[in-house]
């Protein structure tokens, strides 16, 4: 079964939020897909050595969108058994996709893929990172993640999904 991680720099907002979102709509892939998708996580490429919470605005979006934060989350960075632990591990931009590749084993390089490669017409697009960014930015970002997760959701019920 699919275990998925979602990796943006600091794991502070795009990838937790993401993990909150695909944790919450996993009934939406199918029959079985919430016991088939056992394993959501994030972590960070570039997330500091001590492990923080969730921004709040990205927690304050989470909830506007209906998801409840978890109080205990805290953020992590990627770590080398990753690559072995998650068959499908999505980046929420080219940095992080690059970074990740630098990271990962050859033989497991296909794991590898942009967030939002699965959402129909936005393959090739990154989520972009809100942190310096106004609040209303964090609701953007939710509105792609969605569709992301959407577009996740189509790729699973059709055998698309590269696990």
């Amino acid at each position: 079964m699919p275990a998925i991680l979602l990796v943006c720099a600091a794991n502070l907002c795009r990838s937790p939020m993401a993990e909150l979102l695909l944790k919450a709509r996993r009934t939406h892939f199918g029959p079985g897909a919430d016991a088939a998708f056992q394993r959501i996580e994030s972590a960070g490429t570039r997330a500091a050595p001590q492990a923080e919470a969730m921004d709040a605005r990205a927690a304050a979006a989470a909830q506007r969108a209906g998801l409840k934060p978890l109080r205990k989350w805290r953020s992590r960075r990627v770590a080398a058994q990753d690559f072995e632990r998650f068959e499908l591990i999505l980046a929420m931009d080219a940095d992080n996709l690059r970074e990740l590749r630098q990271l990962c084993p050859p033989q497991l390089q296909s794991r590898l893929h942009l967030f939002l490669d699965f959402a129909p017409g936005l393959q090739g697009q990154e989520v972009p990172d809100p942190y310096f960014g106004p609040a209303a930015g964090f609701d953007h970002v939710m509105g792609l993640l969605d569709q992301g997760v959407q577009g996740l959701a189509q790729a699973w019920m059709a055998g698309r999904l590269p696990v």
